[in-house]
């Protein structure tokens, strides 16, 4: 979900609820304890340097189980935001604590936001020869890929 998507969500809704995936909701008094501009630099293990901007929301619960947050009063927040963080219209990603801090997607279903799993990805396909489809299927400590593995000792891949 993008900015804009959030703030158009946040105006159709008078009710804040946030779950997970798995249907766990968050408790009704959490926080909105951040909000940032996550700007990153970095290089993919094919050697292309590559830039990311996201946005940040930071969910909190505490022993306060009064404080309830209002749709209007998120969309002041985010709109003060966007001007203090020159915040453009990027994805938006949720850190919420789990075991420990977790990185979530956000989807807006039937009035709830929905906090996405997120997952990992080879960005330089083509340098490491990594085929389209590599299912892993991890079974105690044994590791069997359903495609043969690519990647071999010395041959460029990370």
């Amino acid at each position: 979900m993008k900015l804009s998507e959030l703030k158009s969500a946040l105006h159709g809704t008078d009710k804040l609820q946030f779950q997970l995936e798995n249907g766990e909701r968050v408790p009704a008094h959490f926080h909105v304890t951040e909000i940032g501009r996550l700007d990153k630099k970095f290089m993919d293990c094919g050697g292309v340097l590559r830039k990311e901007t996201t946005i940040s929301l930071q969910l909190w619960t505490s022993i306060d189980l009064h404080h309830r947050l209002k749709p209007s009063k998120l969309v002041r927040i985010v709109e003060m935001s966007e001007e203090k963080l020159s915040l453009e219209d990027s994805e938006i990603e949720v850190e919420y604590q789990a075991q420990t801090i977790g990185k979530y997607g956000l989807e807006f279903n039937d009035g709830v936001f929905v906090l996405t799993g997120k997952k990992t990805e080879c960005l330089a396909k083509e340098e490491c020869a990594v085929p389209a489809i590599n299912l892993i299927q991890v079974a105690g400590d044994k590791v069997k890929s359903a495609v043969g593995g690519s990647c071999t000792p010395g041959g460029g891949c990370c």
